[in-house]
């Protein structure tokens, strides 16, 4: 008779639980039910720029911690000084393999980003130079002086700007990919023009 009584107190529980539970689903999206962490769903938020007493300076909006790097980001290593390029014409190889596709994008990247300073052939007569909008002759790419230099040190120039001032950096505007690509297309297609 114990056992029974017992399976039959487990039972009820278990309905009774079950009722409970299925009641508290509500088909009414106007009224979700019963919220059992209320804290949780309605959190209260902040403005970005509001005062704040959680933190130490009492702003909401905090900086990144030092060294934070964003996701998909690689942190250039090389200041833009003379050594520093040097140093990156030995160390920093070509990662993008020399074929067709490649080149046809670097010649795409070249067309956007340089041939308005070095002009479509690479000889320094872009249209800002010809129309006498910058006046200082940008470096022919097809110069020896461009060629013998390592792709390490033409990315670092691309990515820096020119020790001279003359080049802006153009790293923030060109994805690391496709200045190697330009650097191959600068090699092998611009020269025979």
């Amino acid at each position: 008779m114990e056992i029974r009584k017992k399976y039959s107190v487990q039972v009820v529980t278990v309905l009774l639980l079950g009722i409970t539970i299925l009641s508290s689903c509500n088909h009414d999206r106007n009224h979700p039910g019963w919220a059992y962490m209320p804290d949780m769903y309605y959190s209260e938020a902040s403005e970005a720029y509001s005062e704040n007493a959680v933190f130490k300076d009492g702003v909401t909006n905090q900086l990144p911690v030092e060294g934070t790097i964003s996701r998909g980001h690689i942190p250039y290593p090389y200041d833009k000084s003379a050594d520093d390029q040097k140093l990156a014409g030995i160390e920093l190889m070509n990662p993008i393999a020399l074929n067709d596709e490649n080149l046809a994008r670097g010649k795409e990247q070249y067309e956007i980003f340089c041939s308005s300073c070095h002009g479509v052939a690479g000889d320094g007569k872009g249209h800002l130079f010809t129309s006498g909008l910058y006046l200082a002759m940008p470096t022919p790419l097809i110069q020896e002086y461009v060629q013998i230099k390592p792709d390490g040190e033409l990315f670092h120039i691309i990515t820096m700007g020119s020790l001279s001032g003359l080049m802006g950096a153009h790293g923030s505007q060109i994805e690391r990919d496709d200045r190697w690509r330009i650097i191959q297309y600068i090699r092998t297609e611009l020269v025979k023009k």
